[in-house]
């Protein structure tokens, strides 16, 4: 009986079909020409940092009024580096600088460079060495490989343009035992608000099944609100 050779060309397509696989979402990434919303962000591309302080910080947003107990969920240490994604007019920031202390670092990250500008501003005020701003594009965190071990978002995954290619560049940014902090907005037909469904592209589960494909694990949900969820995620192993 005749053995059937593998030639060149096949075994080429059989390692590129492996390859495929393997990669997953990350395909996906590098394939992530065009936003999935054009347009969400434009708000954000000059923001007028007063009228944003009064939507932001008001104690009628939940995220806000209970930031602290949001800050106790992350279990922060002194020493640990944080990326704060999304960061706005930086009050969870502040809040991470004091926890992480003088040997950690807090990078505030905004594609608004108005943010930036102002969150670095309300650092040097208040003391604090430890942040630094990045104004980043809207495909890319623009940190270093493995340079966080927590990166958090909050009311912030819904607005990316690129989610892909995000969660490429924060599995690069994240160290092997680190955590992402997602603090999302419950979008729940029939009990969501309106504004909310309009705003948010899709529910907890699909982010969450976002995140696995990307490599990552969920691996607590913490108990919060009927309006806003807080997950957490670590690299798969």
């Amino acid at each position: 009986m005749q053995t059937q050779r593998t030639t060149p060309h096949l075994l080429t397509a059989i390692l590129l079909v492996t390859a495929l696989i393997g990669l997953g979402s990350f395909g996906a990434a590098s394939a992530q020409e065009e936003s999935i919303h054009p347009g969400i962000n434009k708000p954000f591309m000059n923001p007028d940092v007063e009228q944003w302080l009064t939507r932001f910080e008001r104690d009628n947003r939940e995220v806000y009024a209970r930031r602290n107990e949001i800050v106790s969920a992350l279990d922060l240490k002194p020493g640990m580096d944080v990326a704060d994604i999304g960061a706005g007019t930086g009050f969870f920031t502040m809040l991470f600088a004091d926890k992480v202390g003088p040997d950690g670092t807090v990078y505030a990250l905004d594609i608004a460079e108005n943010f930036i500008s102002y969150i670095e501003k309300t650092a040097a005020e208040l003391g604090f060495s430890n942040v630094k701003g990045i104004a980043n594009p809207a495909d890319s965190t623009g940190l270093a490989p493995h340079s966080v071990d927590v990166i958090f978002l909050a009311h912030t995954y819904h607005h990316f343009e690129f989610p892909y290619k995000m969660l490429e560049s924060m599995r690069s940014a994240l160290r092997p035992d680190g955590t992402v902090v997602l603090v999302g907005m419950e979008r729940i037909e029939g009990v969501t608000s309106k504004f909310v469904l309009n705003m948010v592209r899709a529910g907890k589960g699909t982010f969450t099944d976002e995140f696995r494909n990307a490599g990552f694990e969920l691996v607590e949900e913490v108990p919060f609100s009927e309006k806003n969820y807080i997950l957490k995620f670590r690299l798969r192993q």
